[in-house]
């Protein structure tokens, strides 16, 4: 899709507010749930979750790595679930406890593929953080573990959430209502 002009302002979904009030309380949650760890790795799924996790990592207190992860599909015609790894994580995790963080749950396919394969390399734990949750769009089940907000099935855009990779930075999350 080329973008050539601005869209209008998208309708406030969740405010900038409410995402910094639900990022402080998620920091908490993970500080307690992680409190003992010997070993704690993060890693964001690019580009997508990028605002949420910087936000959210500057609020958590127990030692942590931080490494990126970032799939795309095959493209047409290929099965649900069936992804490409653009970008490996470079650190080892085999004994980590880790946290994936990612921007929105839609299928549940991609996901799934991610938390399989980091179990699968050794992790001692893998647990899910997700700023938003499209419960309604879900095709495989994918255990959120922390959840900052369920929202329905919208079009949004902000706070890390992109149209074409425009209005990444938004400071809320809108609801993009024109044509995809």
């Amino acid at each position: 899709m080329n973008i050539t002009k601005r869209v209008s302002k998208p309708r406030v979904l969740i405010s900038e507010q409410d995402l910094q009030r639900r990022v402080t309380e998620l920091a908490k949650e993970i500080d307690s749930d992680y409190a003992d760890t010997t070993r704690l790795v993060a890693i964001g799924v690019l580009k997508g979750s990028v605002f949420f996790m910087v936000d959210l990592l500057k609020q958590v207190h127990v030692p942590v790595q931080v490494d990126f992860f970032q799939t795309s599909s095959y493209g047409e015609g290929t099965s649900p679930g069936e992804v490409r790894i653009r970008k490996d994580i470079d650190l080892s995790i085999r004994g980590a406890d880790v946290l994936l963080i990612e921007d929105i749950v839609d299928t549940g396919f991609t996901l799934r593929t991610i938390l399989d394969l980091l179990r699968f390399r050794g992790a001692r734990s893998v647990k899910l953080c997700a700023l938003l949750d499209k419960v309604s769009r879900r095709q495989v089940e994918v255990p959120i573990d922390y959840r900052g907000f369920e929202i329905d099935d919208h079009f949004v855009i902000g706070y890390g959430l992109d149209l074409a990779d425009y209005y990444r930075n938004l400071p809320y999350i809108g609801i993009y209502e024109g044509d995809t």
